[in-house]
């Protein structure tokens, strides 16, 4: 990809298996990291592309759209469910990737969920990592939800009475199984999307606009 930058422009990418699904479209792309972006015991933050003015950081997948909201970074990648948490007005996400599919939703565990009910639910109490976006799931459903903010080992949660129920991502539903869980609503599907900070791409739309281009070719 042919493009002069009159000024730096950062790209956030999530660490982990994302970027192992985006790296096929980042060569189509034709965006390069530097060597040391693949060197596994590499602790470095920011790399230089073979883009003359064009970086990457690697960051957490939760924390790219704040990067990006904030304007430390231009674009980035990043899944829709963390969009929908966080509910920021300077994103703008243009393009879904088609890569990072799985679905959010709420489990319980296997011998409730023999004898239980979501449509007749009024009051709930979850973990989950996404607080914001249950509240308003439940809101809309008129069901009270109580929500316990956890970032990580969300199964444990039912087997140590903190919560009757989760709310979390889902792929092949293995996790909730080994732990005695299952999937009794799906909250919403979820991918991952380009997103692009709403100032950056009106006043530089000439330099960000090329690989918003060459991101919709590369999935063509």
């Amino acid at each position: 990809m042919a493009l002069k930058l009159t000024s730096p422009l950062v790209l956030a990418l999530p660490k982990g298996r994302i970027y192992d699904e985006l790296a096929p479209v980042m060569k189509k792309v034709g965006i390069t990291p530097e060597a040391d972006f693949f060197d596994e015991k590499s602790r470095a933050l920011k790399f230089a592309t073979n883009i003359e003015g064009l970086s990457i950081i690697r960051v957490r997948s939760f924390d790219v759209a704040t990067f990006v909201a904030y304007g430390a970074a231009q674009l980035g990648v990043c899944g829709s469910d963390v969009i929908e948490e966080f509910n920021y007005p300077d994103l703008y996400a243009p393009l879904d990737l088609g890569i990072g599919k799985c679905r959010l939703s709420i489990a319980e565990p296997a011998s409730i969920a023999a004898n239980d009910d979501p449509t007749r639910w009024s009051h709930v109490r979850v973990a989950t990592k996404y607080p914001n976006l249950t509240s308003r799931h439940f809101a809309a459903r008129g069901v009270q939800a109580e929500c316990i903010h956890l970032n990580g080992a969300m199964e444990l949660a039912p087997a140590i009475g903190l919560s009757e129920r989760i709310v979390d991502l889902v792929s092949s539903g293995a996790t909730l199984a080994a732990n005695g869980l299952v999937e009794v609503e799906k909250i919403m599907d979820i991918s991952s999307r380009l997103i692009v900070h709403r100032a950056a791409y009106k006043t530089r739309i000439a330099e960000i606009e090329p690989i918003l281009e060459a991101f919709r070719s590369a999935l063509a």
